[in-house]
């Protein structure tokens, strides 16, 4: 037992140092000597833990992924119960995607996936988690919508999400909460457009 803590403690350690290296220095830019020693834990220590980067890229990718289906589908709970409405919703789930102390992080997996098919492929699942969620929420809005133009508004909420997750560097003249709340509010006016 102690162990399998023991085991798990390091496995911690490690993806939040590799969270703040690869958000820092870039995912081909650290060493795993560099690692080890922010996570205080022997190189090798590290490859009983791991195969490689690409295995604590995935980690990462998976965790991300989870906390992610876990507030999505709290959003969901809180809209169906009618505590949030539709544009509430929309606010949050922008809200959640603007994100910038993670950005570069962000940027750097996304720039490894057109690279390597493994993580390519772990992009496209996670985000093929959400796209259930996204369409129930845009039939939230607008109940009418079907085929084509379902699609895309999966597309295009999407869109948005990876374009506010990565905004600071247009250098936005909007708070995080107004840039979420405007998104929001156009999202959903969008949606009860299109006929």
């Amino acid at each position: 037992m102690v162990a399998a803590q023991h085991e798990k403690s390091s496995r911690d350690r490690v993806l939040a140092a590799a969270r703040d290296l690869f958000n820092s220095h870039g995912f081909h830019q650290t060493s795993m000597a560099e690692l080890a020693s922010a996570a205080q834990v022997s190189v090798g220590q590290i490859y009983r833990l791991f195969k490689g980067k690409e295995d604590i890229i995935e980690a990462i990718v998976h965790a991300d992924a989870d906390q992610w289906a876990e507030d999505v589908d709290i959003l969901r709970k809180q809209l169906d119960s009618g505590e949030l409405s539709i544009d509430d919703t929309f606010e949050q789930l922008m809200l959640h995607v603007i994100d910038e102390k993670d950005e570069a992080l962000s940027f750097d997996i996304l720039a490894e996936s057109f690279r390597n098919p493994t993580v390519g492929e772990m992009i496209g699942t996670m985000c093929g988690r959400f796209r259930d969620d996204i369409r129930d929420f845009a039939c939230a809005a607008n109940p009418e919508l079907s085929g084509e133009a379902l699609d895309g508004a999966e597309e295009m909420i999407l869109a948005c999400m990876f374009g506010l997750g990565h905004r600071s560097l247009s250098r936005p003249n909007l708070s995080p909460e107004a840039s979420a709340r405007r998104a929001a509010q156009m999202i959903v006016a969008g949606l009860k457009a299109v006929r």
